[in-house]
């Protein structure tokens, strides 16, 4: 990573008629891209962020910055002149910046959760309601999320923060507002603490929720529960439920695109004599004739028996008919499809007669 050097304009970016917001902006700019907490382990992320933080201390401040026009350097007396280390160049981001995320430190969301709900195949095709139960943190019954015993009248200034729910230190431009550790920011403490949940204000609950799940659910895919997730921070919203549904895969169904496809097996004589089979389909078993003579891989059509389709009637099941091999044939079938074998000439067998065909042909080429 190459880091500028020398003119604290360079450093940060802009020419030296710029305004105190063009340089505050490009400020937040490398300094919310070379923050610590974004590159960790990085140490030449970390020394240009000691960097762009040491010219906006100076740019930032008009005597400062009068001095670096006039004599090419800053005041050796103030903040940053002999040299900047992590924490302070992070303290200083947060005095002038705030919270990387930008979060408010009195009011901060919840976290969203998460469930993996696992359904069957024809549940998601035809749809169906799951009933989930999880347990999550919330607000705690006996002191109503305050920590206290008596609820919110309970509740006393910190002495940490005075009240205020932070801290400051450093002097001058370095000075850093930190949340407060004693009382979390909130500015308060509980007199007496809620047995309940010990002061924290939560309790571990059971929930329990029921999921929807649209026909024609057959890839994994995600619910969202807006406002079911962990409780906000010191009234902040409530997190989401993100509910995350898995297919279970099925021994004969399959999608392609939005078609449906049963595979059935079926033997050589069924496909070569015709027959009629008896098709598992979502909501019942259709029956279908196989004509004579009917190639492995054949599809058949049955139209209003497939996926259902939002604000139109269902769609169509495909049946793929597959020969099954016999596994491990006895005596007497080994001698049948010997015999099945010997007869299989070119009339009975026109595809694979013009397969090698074109063997041979391919043969003849390369030789």
């Amino acid at each position: 990573m190459d880091t500028p050097a020398g003119d604290l304009y360079q450093v940060l970016g802009v020419d030296r008629h710029a305004s105190a917001a063009d340089i505050k902006a490009a400020y937040r700019r490398l300094a919310m891209r070379y923050h610590p907490d974004r590159n960790p382990g990085d140490k030449a992320a970390e020394e240009r962020f000691k960097e762009v933080s040491r010219a906006y201390a100076i740019l930032s401040e008009p005597e400062q910055r009068e001095r670096y026009d006039q004599f090419g350097q800053a005041d050796t007396s103030q903040p940053f002149s002999g040299g900047i280390d992590v924490q302070g160049a992070t303290d200083f981001f947060d005095a002038m910046l705030g919270d990387l995320f930008g979060w408010d430190r009195k009011r901060r969301a919840g976290e969203d959760l998460r469930y993996t709900l696992e359904i069957d195949f024809e549940e998601g095709a035809l749809g169906c309601e799951k009933e989930i139960r999880l347990r999550r943190s919330e607000s705690c019954d006996d002191c109503a999320g305050s920590g206290a015993v008596g609820g919110a009248a309970g509740l006393a200034p910190c002495s940490r923060c005075d009240g205020k729910g932070n801290i400051k230190s450093g002097p001058g431009i370095l000075a850093a507002r930190r949340e407060c550790r004693a009382c979390g920011g909130s500015g308060e403490i509980p007199r007496v603490r809620c047995p309940s949940c010990l002061g924290s204000g939560s309790a571990e609950k059971d929930r329990t929720f029921v999921v929807r799940v649209p026909a024609g659910t057959v890839r994994d895919s995600s619910q969202r529960i807006a406002g079911q997730g962990a409780p906000g921070r010191r009234g902040g919203p409530a997190g989401d439920l993100h509910v995350l549904l898995r297919i279970r895969g099925h021994a004969f169904y399959r999608t392609e695109g939005d078609k449906l496809f049963v595979e059935a097996p079926v033997t050589l004589p069924e496909l070569a004599l015709g027959t009629e089979l008896e098709v598992p389909v979502l909501d019942g078993v259709i029956r279908m004739k196989v004509p004579a003579g009917t190639q492995s891989g054949a599809v058949f059509r049955v139209r209003g028996r497939g996926l259902p389709e939002p604000g139109i009637a269902r769609g169509d099941v495909h049946v793929r008919v597959v020969v099954e091999t016999p596994v491990e044939p006895d005596a007497r079938m080994q001698v049948a499809l010997a015999a099945l074998q010997a007869g299989a000439d070119a009339q009975r067998y026109p595809r694979r007669a013009q397969f090698q065909a074109v063997r041979a042909a391919t043969g003849r080429d390369k030789a």
